[in-house]
């Protein structure tokens, strides 16, 4: 199965920054929100399309969406992926669903999410890794986690249970394991506590630690 990873902070943490040492034919960067990099590169930037002819209504467009980064995914060359912003998939499909009654809506968007990370989980390529970088929001404790836009993913999934690898990113630098504020969790011996914001140096570590 592949590997999916989360990478989350607040913007302007230095998460999309840390892709800056890929090589254009190692990465693939798939933007959910922006369509471009905050520095100077040759790494190239796909969007998710807009729009989908079989899509009537927006439940159907964001299913659309997700199908179409899941196939993105599947048959992309390069062996690392990264999806930048990936909250405002949740996000984006909020705000097209704002007219919509009732509770069901929520309970989809918490279901295409959940899907996108098993898909991957479920990938038969053990050598791809699908790095998700993430915004943070703090909750009622003070803690810092995964932002997203319900109790249906904060209080029946938890977004950091759906993967091995979360590192948080502050001051341009990563964390691998929890200090009590975030959910940061890295397997033992994989990754030092503190390490510079690199994300091409964090892959490394995780194919050398699996040895893939």
């Amino acid at each position: 199965m592949a590997i999916p990873v989360l990478v989350m902070g607040q913007s302007g943490s230095g998460k999309t920054y840390s892709v800056k040492t890929f090589q254009p034919d190692e990465v693939g960067i798939i933007s959910v929100e922006k369509g471009r990099l905050p520095f100077k590169s040759d790494l190239k930037v796909a969007r998710i399309p807009n729009g989908f002819e079989e899509a009537k209504d927006y439940a159907t467009l964001n299913r659309c969406k997700y199908a179409w980064l899941i196939k993105a995914i599947q048959t992309a060359k390069c062996k690392s992926i990264i999806i930048d912003d990936s909250q405002y998939l949740l996000v984006n499909e909020l705000f097209d669903r704002a007219s919509e009654k009732g509770y069901e809506k929520f309970t989809q968007m918490a279901a295409n999410f959940r899907n996108l990370i098993h898909s991957i989980n479920e990938l038969d390529q053990e050598d791809k890794i699908v790095y998700f970088l993430h915004h943070t929001e703090t909750d009622t404790d003070g803690h810092e986690k995964a932002k997203t836009i319900g109790k249906m993913l904060d209080e029946k999934l938890t977004i950091e249970g759906c993967f091995d690898i979360v590192i948080y990113c502050s001051d341009h630098k990563f964390y691998t394991q929890t200090n009590g504020q975030s959910t940061a969790k890295t397997p033992e011996g994989m990754l030092e506590l503190e390490i510079p914001n690199d994300l091409k140096a964090v892959d490394v570590a995780i194919r050398e630690y699996y040895k893939i």
